[in-house]
């Protein structure tokens, strides 16, 4: 092994490590947060189970497919299947989006119930759905970005096989964030 590879290899090792440890902190806001909605069930006025529209659960499986798509549009790249790849990627896109857009969905059907975030009616119950909901949508922002900076290194030829750190680093990311909110989808359903 020369220098360069030496130096090449340290530098991934460290974005890797990099992202595992923002990985990490993210888990432990959400893990401090989901400790909160626990201890704070005890309250007298918390509401014991809110029933979450069927649009969460929609959501929850399109995410759970975005997932499946990215990791087939790496494996298209490492088989040196671009146009496949940036399929799979605008797929990807495709599923980020509805999902996003069925979390709102979600937020309307509770709405709807006459559960706020904020105001009169509102209930210290609401707002923790909300806010976990929404941090993780402000998490799953960045996570668009990401595959959208994927997608346009696609087009422009930067991942082929064998450089594909920073393609696999997304996926990885995109995992978690998939992780992350089947984790607070079930918590919220089940909870209570």
């Amino acid at each position: 092994m020369n220098t360069n590879d030496s130096i090449i290899t340290k530098t991934n090792r460290a974005k890797k490590m990099m992202l595992w440890f923002g990985m990490i902190s993210m888990s432990m806001t959400f893990a401090g947060l989901t400790s909160a909605y626990v201890v704070s069930s005890s309250r007298a006025d918390w509401i014991q189970q809110i029933e979450l529209p069927f649009a969460f659960t929609l959501s929850t499986l399109i995410i759970i497919l975005s997932s499946g798509t990215f990791y087939l549009a790496l494996k298209m790249v490492q088989s040196d299947n671009i146009k496949a790849a940036q399929r799979l990627l605008l797929t990807t896109l495709a599923l980020a989006i509805a999902f996003v857009l069925f979390q709102f969905q979600g937020f309307n059907g509770i709405i709807d119930k006459g559960y706020y975030f904020t105001g009169p009616e509102s209930s210290i119950t609401t707002s923790y759905l909300y806010v976990l909901v929404l941090l993780h949508l402000a998490h799953l922002t960045a996570g668009l970005v990401i595959v959208l900076n994927v997608f346009f290194k696609t087009l422009k030829g930067k991942y082929v096989q064998g450089n594909t750190l920073g393609f696999e680093l997304a996926l990885t990311f995109w995992h978690f964030l998939d992780i992350l909110w089947v984790y607070l989808f079930l918590f919220v359903s089940f909870y209570g």
